[in-house]
């Protein structure tokens, strides 16, 4: 209803011109096609028209019912005029009627008739504030101007084709850009999914890939180039990372502890501590017995742990090589312990385990070890209304807007976090345990079917994963430690899975596994 202006000002290059100070542009909203397919019904009658023009002219002259004095003397708006022409349509209101009505009295105020009475009802359409400008030329007939009028509703009618003809090609201009900004989304929305495939992809190369083919038992990891897991080693060449582990005493002291407690199992053995970070494990094995430690890291804190080797007077014992240990030639064929600390989250999520069966394979003398040796993957149910009210229900309302559709977004990504132990409501279940010495690349991608005994009758809102490690083999002192929410936290915290919808549950005082 007013002049299209794109951001800078200017008219619109593909919407026509509405407003115009040219006498012949505000007749353009009269101009419409002589279109046979194109009937206007008039409002008092059933006489059909060819155009809003002829059947405006036609309620003039046959009617004697002027829209724009009608619209003046009411005072109406663009909502007011359509109503003024659902309620004449709907009431079957004579010209005679509405044009008697008193200025005060306007008996279509109800919001029922802003329903159209006339589907697709084409004087509906026109723009209030242009019906005014071209109909003011319009008088009021008398015997002596009827003819007149009709001359001028010729003379109107012969420029309608046009103006009818651009509004044509502007609409069929708005929907074609409509298609291809559809268009546009839905190969936006196929260019994500093929990039999600492509992540998936990548992944399975990694994980599937045949140990034994190549030469040797190298396995998958071994075929990586160096820059295709730059960003992982990268990673760890940041100070904060490695910070945060050695503070993370639950690991650090168990690790300590399991060494300095056996030293009846590195009593002059050959160590090999793979992803040896700022060399905390080479020097632990070292005071522990080891005749020999071999460090290997590709990321750039070697160097650091280099001068801390020789700050702490360890060199003749404790070895150092920077590079990847599918790639370095190590000073000796054989190694009787592995050692490293390469858990991720969940304990598999971004794990160095690959590169540890890989040097298990390689380097390994018969009767040696991997340290730790064992370890478990636990899922337990979980209730904790509040947290899932924070992150999936608040998506039903947002400042008052529904975005539920984004917990199909939020659900699969699982959040890795530190549980209040009060929030679990069952036990504890092992879905999967892990010998480092004898398990294979291929046995890591596995399924695993659970039963949890319920312990609180609540709602539950989420699945907790955790892992368990063990230090067993040949050991007097056996060493274990838990990342769950029962024990101290740890920097691997715990991994959540949230369900969109909480599902209540019963405690059970006694249950059967399937």
């Amino acid at each position: 209803m007013a002049e299209y202006t794109d951001h800078d000002g200017g008219a619109g290059d593909d919407v026509p011109d509405l407003s115009d100070s040219d006498n012949e542009e505000q007749w353009q909203w009269m101009e419409e096609a002589n279109d046979n397919n194109f009937q206007v019904t008039c409002l008092f009658c059933d006489k059909m028209s060819n155009s809003v023009p002829e059947t405006l002219q036609h309620c003039l002259v046959e009617h004697q019912v002027n829209l724009v004095e009608v619209v003046k003397k009411h005072k109406l708006d663009d909502y007011g005029y359509i109503k003024m022409i659902n309620y004449i349509r709907t009431e079957k209101c004579s010209g005679q009627s509405l044009s008697t009505l008193p200025e005060c009295s306007i008996p279509w105020e109800s919001d029922e008739y802003m329903r159209p009475a006339l589907q697709d009802d084409p004087i509906l359409q026109i723009d209030l504030e242009e019906l005014c400008e071209g109909m003011g030329m319009l008088a009021e007939p008398s015997t002596g101007s009827q003819c007149e009028a009709s001359h001028s509703s010729d003379a109107l009618l012969q420029r309608a084709q046009a103006a009818e003809e651009r509004a044509q090609a502007a609409e069929e201009r708005a929907q074609a850009a409509e298609e291809r900004a559809q268009r546009t989304e839905e190969a936006l929305a196929r260019a994500m999914d093929d990039l999600h495939k492509l992540k998936l992809l990548a992944q399975g190369l990694v994980l599937n890939a045949d140990v034994g083919r190549g030469t040797g038992a190298l396995g998958a990891v071994a075929e990586l180039r160096e820059d295709e897991d730059e960003a992982y080693f990268s990673s760890y060449g940041h100070y904060s990372i490695h910070e945060e582990m050695l503070k993370d005493t639950v690991r650090t002291e168990s690790y300590r502890d399991f060494m300095y407690l056996n030293p009846e199992v590195f009593k002059d053995k050959v160590v090999l501590d793979v992803g040896c970070g700022t060399g905390i494990l080479s020097m632990f094995a070292a005071r522990a017995g080891a005749k020999m430690v071999i460090g290997v890291d590709q990321s750039e804190i070697i160097y650091q742990a280099m001068d801390i080797v020789r700050s702490n007077q360890l060199q003749d014992r404790v070895t150092l090589i920077k590079g990847r240990i599918e790639e370095v030639k190590l000073p000796v064929e054989k190694v009787d312990i592995i050692i490293s600390e390469w858990m991720g989250y969940f304990l598999l999520f971004e794990s160095m385990l690959d590169s540890v069966l890989y040097a298990r394979d390689l380097y390994l003398a018969e009767g040696g070890s991997v340290y730790p040796d064992r370890c478990t993957i636990s899922l337990a149910a979980v209730g904790d209304t509040e947290k899932h009210q924070g992150r999936i229900a608040f998506w039903d309302d947002v400042y008052g807007f529904k975005m539920a559709c984004m917990k199909r977004a939020v659900v699969p990504e699982a959040v890795v976090q530190v549980l209040k132990p009060d929030t679990l409501i069952s036990k504890p279940a092992v879905i999967q345990g892990i010998d480092c010495n004898a398990v294979c690349l291929s046995e890591l991608e596995f399924a695993s079917d659970f039963c949890l005994k319920i312990t609180e009758s609540t709602d539950c809102t989420a699945i907790v994963g955790y892992f368990d490690i063990f230090f067993d083999r040949d050991c007097g002192n056996k060493v274990v430690f838990s990342t769950g929410p029962q024990v101290t936290k740890t920097h691997w915290k715990q991994t959540v899975f949230l369900l969109e919808n909480p599902i209540p549950v019963q405690a059970v005082s006694s249950y059967r596994p399937e």
